[in-house]
C-alpha cells in the first residue's frame, strides 16, 4: 500500500510573512482526518507545537502521525545558526515520530520571488552544510533530502543537476516546483531513480509557470493567479511519475501539496475540496 500524507501548506499555512490567512492547526488537522489521511508534514516552524508531548497529543487527537518537515534555511551562510535550527527542528520531528527532514536552500530574503546568484565558494558551503545537517538529522533517526524549490538556490534545472553532481543527498521530488523551475519531474525521476528520497505531489498550469520562469510573473503573483490546481487538472504527468518511482522501488511517502494562499473572500472549504480531488486522482492511479 502506498503511503499518502497531507501538508499544512495545502491549507494556506506558509512560512512566508504575510502570505495569507493562517487557519488554526485544529481545523487543518481535523480536515485532513476527515479525508482519511493518516499522516501530515510539520508545516512552518512552530505552527504545530514544539513541545514533544503537546505535539503527540495534538496529532493523536486527529489520528495522525508525522511524516517529516520542511526547513528552509540559508545553507550558504550563517552556518552555525542554520545548524542550530536544524538540530532544533530535527528534535521536534523525532518526537513526533517523523522519518524525513526536508531541506530547502533559502536565500535569506523573505518569500520566494528573488534568487541572488551564489559564488562558487558559497555554493560549496551550501553543499557542505547539507552534509552537516544530514549528520545532525541522522543522530535523531531522520533521513535528510534537499528540496528543489522556486526562489531558492536550487531551483533551475542546471542547479538541480549541479547539486546532484556535487552532493550525495537524495532529493525531495516536488513535481510542481521542479516544473516551475524548468525541470521535467518525470524525466528527473527516470534519470536519477536512486536519488528520490521523498515525494511532494503537486499539479501546476504550465502556461503560468512559463511566465514565472521568464520573469514576467513573480511566484507570489502566480500562486494568486492559480498556478496550482488539484492533481490531474494541470500539466504534470502525475500518473507517469507515480508509476515510475514505484517501479524503481520507491516505498516512501507521497505528500499531497498545493502552495495555497488564502486571502479575504477565499472560500473556506477550498483547501478541503482541492485536497479531496487530489486524493481521489492519486487513489485512481494507485
Amino acid at each position: 500500500m502506498a503511503k499518502i500524507a497531507g501538508a499544512p501548506i495545502s491549507w494556506g499555512v506558509c512560512e512566508v510573512p504575510g502570505w495569507g490567512e493562517v487557519l488554526p492547526s485544529e481545523t487543518v488537522l481535523a480536515e485532513m482526518h476527515s479525508l482519511g489521511l493518516t499522516a501530515t508534514e510539520l508545516g512552518p516552524p512552530d505552527y504545530l507545537p514544539a513541545d514533544p508531548e503537546q505535539l503527540k497529543t495534538l496529532l493523536a487527537g486527529h489520528d495522525l502521525t508525522l511524516v517529516g518537515g520542511f526547513l528552509a534555511v540559508t545553507l550558504h551562510t550563517d552556518v552555525q545558526s542554520t545548524l542550530d535550527e536544524a538540530g532544533r527542528v530535527a528534535a521536534i520531528l523525532k518526537a513526533g515520530g517523523a522519518e524525513v527532514l526536508v531541506l530547502a536552500a533559502a536565500t535569506g530574503l523573505d518569500g520566494y520571488d528573488e534568487t541572488p546568484k551564489l559564488t562558487d565558494d558559497e555554493w560549496n558551503t551550501l553543499v557542505g552544510t547539507c552534509a552537516k545537517i544530514r549528520e545532525i538529522a541522522a543522530g535523531h533517526g531522520l533521513k535528510t533530502v534537499l528540496h528543489p524549490h522556486v526562489g531558492t538556490h536550487v531551483e533551475r534545472e542546471a542547479e538541480v543537476d549541479r547539486f546532484l553532481a556535487d552532493s550525495d543527498l537524495q532529493l525531495c521530488l516536488d513535481t510542481g516546483h521542479l516544473l516551475i523551475g524548468g525541470t521535467d519531474p518525470v524525466e528527473l525521476a527516470r534519470r536519477y531513480p536512486d536519488r528520490i528520497g521523498h515525494v511532494h505531489l503537486k499539479d501546476v498550469r504550465d502556461e503560468i509557470a512559463a511566465k514565472v520562469r521568464s520573469g514576467e510573473l513573480s511566484y507570489t503573483d502566480a500562486v494568486e493567479q492559480g498556478i496550482y490546481v488539484p492533481l490531474g487538472d494541470g500539466d504534470v504527468d502525475v500518473e507517469a511519475l507515480v508509476k515510475l518511482v514505484q517501479e524503481a522501488g520507491y516505498t516512501g511517502w507521497f505528500v499531497l501539496e498545493q502552495d495555497t494562499q488564502l486571502k479575504g473572500g477565499s472560500p473556506v472549504d477550498k483547501p478541503l475540496k482541492d485536497t479531496a480531488r487530489s486524493l481521489a486522482h492519486l487513489s485512481k492511479i494507485l
